[in-house]
Order: C-alpha cells, then structure tokens, then sequence
C-alpha cells in the first residue's frame, strides 16, 4: 500500500473548495495518500509533467475504474496502439485545420443566435443562459448527435462527470449517469444511418470511416461529451466572472495589452475545470519517495499542479499577463487533451469577445458559487447588463 503522507479530508469541503487542501498537501510532500478517495495524490507539477507519461507505471488502462464501468472504455482509458488507433481515428474532427475551417463559423452563429436573445432582457444566468447552450450547440456539431439539444448534451454531460468522480459511491448519482450513457446511446443510434448516408466531419462519422468498431465509437462520443461540454461550460462562466470581479484585468484585454487567450490560458491554470486524471498502478514502483504497488489508484492534480509555487508566483492570483506555458491545463503525455483546440477557438475566439462586446455595463447580480474538485467551475452566474 502506498506510503505517502495521509491527508484527510471533508469530502463535501474539498468539492466547495479543494485548493487549501490541495495547497497543504503539496506544500508537506510531492504526493499525499487520501483515504476518503481511495487514492495516492500526485501534487506538483513536474512531477506530474514526468509520470504521466511513464504508461508502463501509470496506466489509463483501467477496467475497473469509474469511467470505463460507467461510459465504456474510451481512447483515453487505452495505451499504446490502442489508443494511438483511435486517436488518429478522431483526429479528423478535432484537428486545429478543421476547427478554424469548419467549426468556427458555427460556433460564432450559436453565440450570435444567443446573444440577440439576451441583449433586451437586461438580465440572466450566463451559466445557464449562454455557457451552457453555447457549448452544448459546439458539441452538437462537432459530435454529430443533431438531434441531441443542448440542454440534453449538458443533462448528459453532467451525469456523466458527477458519476466518473463519485468516489464514495453514492447510488443515486450513479444511476443519473446510466440514464444520461443511455440517452446518449439512443441518438448515436438515430445518427449512425444518416451519417453512413452522408458522412461529414463530426466524431461520429469520422470514427465511422476509419471503421472503428461500434462499442469505440460510442465509448468515444461519451468521452467527447463528458468534458466537452462541462470544460467549455465552466471555462467560459468562470472566465466571466474572472473579469467582472478583476477589473483591472478586463481593461488589459480592452486596452490591447492583453487578449482573450491569455484570459483563456490564465483562467484553466487559476481554476483548474478539469481538476485530475486518474490513474491504474501498472506494476511496483517507487516514485517520489512513495511504494506503489499494482492496482493502486493514483490521481495526478493538475489543479495543484496549476498553482504550483516552483513555477507560478502568487498562483492564487488572477493575472491575464503571467507566464501560464507551464501549465497543464490540458494535461501532458499521450492523453493531452483531443478537444483542446476546438476549447481554445470556442472560448477565446468567441464566446468571450462577441459577449463583452455586446453586453454593455456587465456585472454580476450577486455571488457566484463554484463546486467540484476532479470537475470545477461555477454553478450560476446570474448578472445584469444595459438593455
């Protein structure tokens, strides 16, 4: 059993607010084993950056883990040629070429379609209102699953990420992920014959003409859909509210000292929306002081990692200038993030600018709560604006 330091935790506190607990823990030693999760921490960032590329040690492969009992063993569940063959299947969707050629467009008439909605009101919850819808209508195109709505996507989405991080094993929360896995395997089922009839650029029909079997490319879409719409989500609610509550740092990207990728970059490294990657202990080994044995679980923070000290001064400030090229927001390794470029242009090409251009005299209504630790990001938004 792994003999890293023991760090207990709240786990009810650690979702309203993992970064003191993860701060301490890093602060006391590379790693941290946390009985309340079942799993050994990996905490600062080079250390993350080096192990979670050694698959031979910390393998994805995991049968019995959250995410391949729940959604089915998807490409980031693989190592090796396995996930090598399903990455370069889905390549065709997600390329930064495809992005900018084909989804761009789209993504800026959803957010256009929205805003024209919202600007007379005076008045919303932008998570529900504009984060949500946005990315839900960026996952229909780039999925395929057209006759999926956006509220379902995120419906979906959500079932899905509070089942692969429900570690203590609540069996409700497990069931709202079976019935969204379900309903996402109805309308996969609906799509598949129009898109064999007309293939296009989406994930489904891509991995259907490479000819990767069925049960992959489901696994595949589950995966697109459970990171795909909460990290967008959340990146684009949190980034708001970063700049309404700095607005020191919203008068840097107005000014041009600075731009919305730097918001971007600097707002996934402040709050981490994907906050771990879980990992299966392959074989014995001894890594930063602490014995693994096999079958051992090991999380690797990228939310701890994202705050680091040795590479980030102040991490707990908000600033659209730092240097962020260390960060890993996206991960590291064979498994760094498919849909990164997609999330970049999505968020940072348009969902910022085109709302801070047309909502004028923003600020927020009242406090903005935020939850998750494996996923975090804002719960509302609700602000006003000058309709």
């Amino acid at each position: 059993m792994s003999n890293a330091p023991v760090h207990h935790i709240d786990p009810a506190g650690f979702a309203a607010d993992p970064y003191p607990d993860l701060m301490q823990m890093q602060a006391r030693a590379p790693t941290a084993f946390v009985p309340e999760l079942g799993a050994t921490l990996f905490l600062r960032r080079d250390d993350i950056f080096t192990q979670e590329k050694r698959v031979d040690v910390f393998s994805s492969d995991q049968p019995d883990g959250l995410m391949t009992r729940l959604m089915g063993q998807n490409m980031m569940r693989k190592d090796g040629k396995a996930h090598t063959i399903e990455r370069r299947a889905t390549f065709p969707a997600l390329s930064p070429r495809t992005v900018r050629d084909h989804w761009l467009s789209r993504f800026r008439q959803a957010a256009a379609q929205l805003l024209e909605n919202l600007v007379p009101r005076g008045r919303a919850d932008l998570v529900a209102e504009y984060a949500m819808p946005l990315a839900g209508e960026a996952l229909r195109t780039i999925t395929g699953l057209r006759s999926m709505t956006a509220q379902e996507m995120d419906w979906a989405s959500q079932g899905m990420i509070d089942g692969i991080a429900n570690y203590t094993g609540n069996p409700e929360v497990e069931e709202r992920c079976h019935a969204a896995t379900a309903l996402i395997d109805e309308h996969i089922t609906r799509m598949i014959p129009e898109l064999k009839e007309n293939p296009d650029l989406s994930l489904l029909s891509v991995q259907l003409e490479a000819g990767l079997d069925e049960t992959a490319s489901r696994a595949n879409i589950k995966l697109a859909i459970s990171g795909g719409q909460n990290e967008p989500r959340d990146v684009i609610a949190g980034s708001i509210w970063a700049l309404l509550t700095h607005p020191d740092q919203l008068e840097l990207v107005r000014s041009g000292q600075a731009d919305w990728q730097q918001v971007f970059e600097e707002y996934t490294r402040w709050i981490s929306p994907i906050g771990m990657s879980p990992r299966r202990v392959a074989r014995a080994e001894t890594v930063c002081g602490t014995k693994l044995e096999p079958e051992e679980r090991v999380f690797f923070m990228f939310s701890a990692a994202n705050r680091d000290p040795r590479h980030f001064d102040v991490p707990e400030k908000f600033d659209i200038q730092r240097d962020t090229r260390a960060a890993l927001a996206f991960g590291a390794g064979p498994h760094f993030c498919a849909g990164a470029a997609a999330s970049r242009a999505l968020i940072a090409e348009v969902a910022l600018p085109m709302l801070f251009d047309r909502l004028t005299g923003l600020k927020p209504e009242s406090d903005v709560p935020f939850h998750g630790w494996a996923f975090r990001g804002p719960t509302a938004l609700p602000v006003t604006w000058t309709a």
